[in-house]
């Protein structure tokens, strides 16, 4: 279990290493796709925000003061956009996985730089509600110690989503990975976690990598996804816990008809608001 407390560094993990096929061909990395608007500090005058822009500003609002963004080959366009990190007040750094098998592998590229830190994960890709969820994760990573926290939020594309199953005390006992026919309700979007839940991960793509290379990016007849870690994890043993937002939800920038229902969304009233997204 991870030692409860404010020790620890926290450090943000983005993975920017997708080829975007759903959505291709774009002019830009679909991180970068603008999606809303924000005002610049000091005119106040609108410009185009983008996509990645809405998760590193609420990680920098979390109280991660840096990020590793993961990024595939050819995706130079992220760092030219965001540099240093100034455009979100962070410091971040950027590191290159080439013809990643899928999420986990990317995140697990951190590996190195954060085995010590507190990890705030999202994805660059995804536009969430309520704006301070990631804070209320962190914040019940603190208090409780957990080797790793959830936000969970309903959901009714169940073919899309890793859909969980809670019990009373709000923790998972069932996963279920993009079932067309499930009729569980809730998915998770963010997460927080620990030492343990960073080695777990480390050892668990390792574990599963050959398989993976052998059979041409599947696992099990699938892609993995970053679900089935959570459910190893859980099955392993490792403590957690989730933060349920009944109210809220989330936009995937990666498929047209989600990229064209955030743009709608995200451009109807002020920058970044809620307000918005609540009228989903």
């Amino acid at each position: 279990m991870t030692e409860p407390g404010p020790s620890r560094e926290l450090v943000g993990i983005v993975p920017a290493a997708g080829s975007a096929q759903r959505v291709s061909p774009l002019p830009c990395s679909k991180e970068l796709f603008p999606v809303g608007f924000r005002r610049m500090e000091g005119s106040g005058e609108l410009r185009p925000k983008a996509a990645a822009h809405y998760l590193l500003e609420r990680m920098e609002a979390a109280g991660a003061r840096k990020a590793y963004v993961v990024l595939g080959d050819g995706k130079w366009d992220i760092p030219a956009y965001f540099g240093d990190g100034a455009p979100v007040e962070m410091d971040l750094a950027y590191l290159v996985i080439r013809d990643s098998p899928g999420v986990a592998f990317s995140v697990d590229a951190a590996y190195p730089f954060v085995r010590d830190s507190i990890v705030v994960f999202g994805f660059p890709d995804i536009i969430y509600w309520p704006e301070d969820a990631l804070s209320a994760v962190v914040e019940r990573h603190r208090v409780s110690g957990a080797d790793f926290v959830v936000a969970v939020v309903p959901t009714d594309r169940p073919e899309k989503n890793d859909l969980v199953e809670l019990d009373e005390a709000g923790r998972i006992v069932r996963m279920e990975i993009k079932q067309p026919d499930s009729k569980l309700r809730y998915t998770w979007m963010l997460a927080v976690w620990g030492s343990e839940f960073t080695k777990f991960l480390h050892e668990f793509v390792a574990e599963v990598g050959p398989e993976i290379v052998a059979n041409g990016g599947l696992w099990q007849g699938r892609e993995l996804y970053p679900g089935d870690v959570l459910w190893a994890a859980i099955e392993h043993g490792l403590s957690h816990e989730t933060v349920v937002f009944d109210d809220g939800g989330y936009v995937d920038i990666g498929t047209p008809d989600e990229l064209t229902h955030a743009v709608r969304l995200f451009g109807q009233s002020s920058p970044g608001s809620a307000e918005s997204a609540d009228s989903a």
